[in-house]
């Protein structure tokens, strides 16, 4: 798909330049913030609380493994209690992140991280915030903990001589905005350890004692949003630290080749960090190593023939580390006679360049928020000449920083053509603003047209077209991709769920399908999400990482504000003529203005001319011409994206709003019959003999209880309805629109 991100920002630009500064940016979606606490040991219950955005109704609590299952948690009534559940994690789960979603009136929430482990679980039972009012920890065990503005957290534990413990925060691993630096000190609170860069303590025990951990965010920030995981546990000596698992940045998608053993082959065998010193290999080969200590570069010699083609590739940023990896490849030339040898450069090779332009300050103005690139490498080295071969690797980040956990892996391989991908929701760019960053979870409107961005990592010269699909849909729902051309690295899936689509979820598969190397190839497509909702980029960088499924849901309540449909989902031409494509128009609210920009979108189709779609309109039609387009036979399939600002109203608050009213008119005669009834007890007490005095004081005090909580009922309800008709005012949203998609036949020219 050749579609810039220029031409479809122009697009979305032309129809929203005027207006959008002043408008919400995005229909509502659901989205759970927080779960506390945020994880489990297996085989256990707990309970735990969501907060979130749009979490209307919220019902079932869903999680990406059904091994780990909630119920909703009752009041003594048999009620349930608004976010409150409890959930059961099986003893045969494994200990890992997990994602949780609850499903609400608009569909499925965007998700939030559930860890479970095998230590003991602890929350604090009070503030910890002095270290007299510390929390005590037992050793192996876990804390989920969450830090308030301008505020210190304080742990003890006891520990003898000569332990080697553990200290360990799970933070931007597991969905927090938490930068921890985290201290480890004596009984009094003294410094002995201090780890500011978000990793783990690796503690020498110098006598037996009781010693302290302190956790502050590292610029004293605080809130729901800065929550953490601290894990305390023994660990043999000699033995490497595994610490909690955390999730997956987004371009680890591209990591590691399919086939790729988890250990590597060989290993790195020090000292190798001079030409005198290089270590022998042989290719292939497959060396895992380390930057390690500071400035450590690591020399690698093999011999190679004339003629020979091998492919080099490192992950190391891949892997959640702060490196970057370069590579320079040099031929050794023997000197004669006692002279040196000399070196000659033969290759240079340094990141891994994203497929598709990014954004380029973290928010949607000019790119996306999420990266397919990488610090990384992967690039081919063509041999020349037979010879001997120096090959030197070092992390360009790494001159002063000696981290023993900055690992990497060296593959050097024939070619392997494969393709990895990942994808995310399209996120609009406007002029004026979209300078928010939020996750956006396939949850569909009745009617709706949701389009993700799909992004291919090309591998070892693979070049050939990837059709993209998605499988396992709820009823009502659809998918199709728009396929991924030879030659080219974007694609589109859109996905379309039927105007009275029920309600329901799915976890579904998303693939991409090739051909290489003659032979059919089907790879997974990981799905990218924001991690926080974020208002303006400008003041903080968004959060993104790679989702564990493919959550797909629909409503079953709202719609979409319009619905573009083909009347025909199949459309014949010959090449060279123009083909007309009828469109029907369905709007369930109105519009600021009565034209929105469209495009095309779709191999071949994308050099289209933008339009204006009247949306008042119930039809239209779009012509276009296959000669100019100079499209050869084949089928295509092709879509519309545009956008513009709808009058949205949250149609279910339109109902409420009428059944409060109603309640609130019944609330408001109780409170005016009571009134009357509390007159008449007061008037009956004040003419009441002596000896019914305290009769009629009790019945006095009974009436004014009543009328009490009658009045703050009628108060509770005239708010709700206060809120429920704002809820209910149209709203000018600032959102995409897409167009069901349908194929286009181009025949070849009649023969004659």
């Amino acid at each position: 798909m050749n579609i810039t991100r220029a031409t479809l920002a122009g697009a979305l630009l032309l129809g929203w330049a005027t207006s959008a500064c002043a408008q919400s940016v995005g229909l509502p979606a659901p989205r759970l913030l927080t779960i506390t606490p945020m994880g489990g040991k297996v085989g256990t219950a707990v309970e735990v609380t969501i907060t979130g955005e749009y979490l209307d109704e919220a019902g079932d609590l869903i999680f990406s493994d059904p091994r780990i299952t909630a119920k909703r948690k009752l009041d003594a009534a048999g009620s349930p209690i608004a976010n409150h559940y409890a959930v059961t994690i099986a003893a045969d789960c494994p200990p890992e992140l997990y994602e949780a979603r609850v499903m609400t009136r608009l569909g499925a929430s965007s998700s939030r991280v559930f860890a479970v482990g095998t230590l003991t679980e602890v929350t604090p039972a009070k503030p910890n915030r002095s270290l007299a009012t510390a929390q005590e920890l037992p050793m192996n065990s876990v804390c989920n903990g969450c830090l308030a503005a301008r505020s210190v957290d304080f742990y003890t534990f006891s520990a003898k001589k000569g332990q080697r413990v553990i200290v360990d925060c799970a933070t931007r691993g597991i969905d927090s905005k938490l930068n921890a630096t985290v201290v480890i000190g004596d009984a009094a609170g003294r410094d002995l350890l201090v780890e500011r860069r978000g990793g783990v303590l690796d503690f020498a025990v110098p006598k037996d004692g009781s010693y302290s951990i302190k956790i502050h965010e590292l610029t004293f920030k605080g809130g729901s949003a800065f929550y953490y995981r601290l894990g305390l546990w023994e660990q043999p000596a000699g033995t490497p630290i595994v610490r909690q698992p955390g999730t997956k940045t987004v371009n680890s998608f591209s990591w590691p080749p399919v086939g790729l053993p988890q250990q590597a082959a060989q290993t790195e065998v020090e000292p190798n960090n001079s030409g005198e010193t290089a270590q022998k290999i042989k290719l292939p080969c497959d060396i895992s190593g380390r930057f390690y200590p500071a400035a450590d570069v690591d020399f690698y010699e093999f011999e190679a023939k004339k003629g020979e083609e091998w492919w080099i590739e490192v992950a190391s940023e891949r892997l959640g580390l702060p490196t970057d990896p370069a590579i320079l490849v040099q031929q050794v030339i023997k000197g004669e006679k006692g002279t040196p040898d000399k070196l000659v450069d033969v290759l240079e090779l340094s990141d891994i360049p994203s497929p598709v332009k990014v954004s380029s300050n973290g928010y949607a103005y000019d790119g996306p928020p999420y990266n397919a690139g990488s610090s990384d490498i992967l690039g081919k080295l063509a041999i020349k000449e037979d010879g001997t071969y120096r090959l030197q690797l070092s992390d360009l980040f790494g001159g002063t920083r000696s981290e023993a956990g900055h690992i990497y892996r060296l593959v050097i391989r024939k070619a392997a053509p494969d393709f990895a991908l990942v994808g995310w929701a399209i996120h609009m760019e406007l002029r004026n603003g979209d300078r928010n960053a939020v996750s956006k979870p396939i949850a569909l409107r009745g009617g709706a047209t949701v389009a993700f961005e799909v992004v291919a990592f090309r591998r070892d010269g693979f070049d050939g077209d990837i059709e993209l699909a998605m499988e396992g849909l709820p009823k009502g729902v659809t998918a199709h991709g728009l396929k991924i051309p030879a030659g080219q690295s974007r694609g589109m899936m859109l996905i379309t769920a039927e105007a009275d689509a029920p309600r329901g979820y799915a976890n579904a598969t998303f693939v991409g399908r090739a051909t290489v190397a003659g032979q059919a190839v089907t790879r997974p497509c990981r799905l990218a999400s924001v991690s926080w909702p974020i208002p303006d980029s400008w003041g903080e960088i968004p959060s993104t990482r790679l989702l564990a499924d493919v959550p797909v849901s629909v409503s079953g309540i709202d719609h979409a504000p319009l619905t573009i449909t083909p009347k025909t989902p199949m459309i014949e031409a010959r090449v060279g003529e123009k083909v007309t494509v009828p469109l029907a128009h369905k709007r369930t609210c109105d519009f600021s203005g009565n034209k929105i920009h469209m495009k095309a979108i779709g191999a071949g189709f994308e050099r289209a001319p933008g339009f204006d779609l009247t949306v008042t309109d119930d039809a239209s039609q779009v012509v276009f011409d296959l000669k100019t387009l100079n499209v050869p036979p084949g089928e295509y399939r092709v879509s519309f994206l545009g956008g513009g600002v709808a009058k949205y109203r949250y149609q279910p608050e339109v109902v409420l709003a009428a059944s409060v009213e109603a309640e609130s008119k019944k609330k408001l005669e109780e409170v005016k019959s009571l009134e009357a009834e509390v007159k008449k007890v007061a008037t009956d007490a004040q003419s009441a003999p002596p000896e019914k005095k305290e009769q009629m004081a009790k019945a006095l005090a009974a009436a004014n209880a009543k009328m009490k909580a009658a009045t703050d009922a009628l108060t509770a309800t005239q708010q709700q309805l206060t809120r429920a008709k704002q809820a209910a005012q149209p709203k000018d949203i600032v959102d995409i629109v897409v167009c069901e998609p349908f194929t286009i036949r181009v025949l070849p020219v009649e023969k004659k």
